[in-house]
């Protein structure tokens, strides 16, 4: 049981613990719908219990434990299902421009083969000769 002054304070608690189970009882439980993010299953009010969730009206009864749910969710039908995704670049200035981000963080990480993957672009599109494996020079819209 969480023991708060308000029910900004019970959801900033509420999820930094994170935990499984959350059952809400209070006179507004559609507030900690609105404003909660961490956590596997959220029962809203008097009428609802975890019971029933885990046996018959919930998806299920795979949910995060150890504070997981800070950064997963329960087990779902579309933890199943292949999901495809794609990115497309659609000017030549974008292309250079995220080629140039893309060329610093690989330096920084030392990933040569992806920067100069990124460096290609900022020769090709952005007309800068930008040295293999290194970083781009900076631009106006990139030096502070």
């Amino acid at each position: 049981m969480i023991v708060a002054e308000d029910e900004a304070e019970m959801v900033r608690i509420a999820d930094e613990l994170a935990s499984e189970h959350v059952q809400v009882m209070t006179a507004n439980p559609d507030y900690f719908l609105q404003n909660m993010t961490n956590y596997g299953a959220l029962f809203l009010g008097a009428r609802t219990n975890v019971s029933f969730g885990d046996k018959v009206i919930g998806t299920n009864h795979t949910l995060p434990t150890k504070k997981a749910a800070r950064y997963t969710g329960g087990l779902w039908v579309g933890k199943f299902i292949k999901t495809c995704t794609y990115q497309k670049v659609l000017t030549d200035e974008a292309s250079a421009l995220v080629g140039e981000y893309c060329s610093r963080l690989c330096a920084l990480e030392g990933f040569a083969g992806h920067g100069e993957q990124a460096n290609i672009r900022v020769r090709r599109y952005g007309g800068r000769n930008v040295p293999y494996a290194g970083t781009a020079e900076p631009t106006s819209a990139t030096a502070a």
